[in-house]
């Protein structure tokens, strides 16, 4: 019977103490994806990658547009055009869609390498940014990801200014 007490005690002095503890935490939020959209680093990533791409995007558009044309004429044309001139137009048709979905693929696997590397230089550069405002901040605890936070423990602003220096 006396155990039971003790070890009732015991918990109730471990629930207080750890309460206290966590009182007397600081804790901060970092909305990340909002980092990843406002920061200048992130902005210029962006740049850097439409800038890298836009000439083969343009390509791929104008490659698009010809296919267009071609299925118009063919379809305008149906009618009076020879059964050769038709199946030639077809192939070429047929070729321009395997050459535009080869290079779309392409662009999208290039894109998408690329976006990687830039995500992971502005993840690096935020990461250290986050740590460096926790350490001189004397932050316990930085957290990323919630379901909820109170707006008086989000850090994101400070983060972004960090990030514009």
């Amino acid at each position: 019977m006396a155990t039971r007490w003790l070890k009732a005690y015991l918990a109730v002095f471990l629930l207080l103490a750890s309460h206290q503890a966590m009182a007397d935490m600081k804790i901060g939020f970092v909305n990340t994806e909002r980092v990843f959209r406002e920061a200048p680093i992130a902005i210029a990533a962006q740049k850097r990658l439409e800038k890298e791409f836009a000439p083969r995007d343009a390509e791929l558009q104008k490659m698009a547009k010809q296919a267009r044309d071609l299925q118009s004429q063919l379809e305008k044309g149906s009618a009076t055009l020879s059964d050769n001139d038709r199946r030639s137009k077809e192939r070429d048709l047929a070729n321009l869609n395997r050459e535009y979905q080869r290079l779309l693929r392409e662009f999208r696997e290039d894109l998408n390498v690329r976006r990687n590397e830039e995500l992971t230089k502005v993840q690096d550069r935020a990461r250290k940014a986050i740590q460096s405002y926790g350490e001189s901040e004397k932050y316990d605890v930085i957290l990323e990801d919630a379901i909820y936070f109170s707006p008086k423990i989000d850090i994101t602003d400070h983060i972004i200014h960090m990030l514009a220096q």
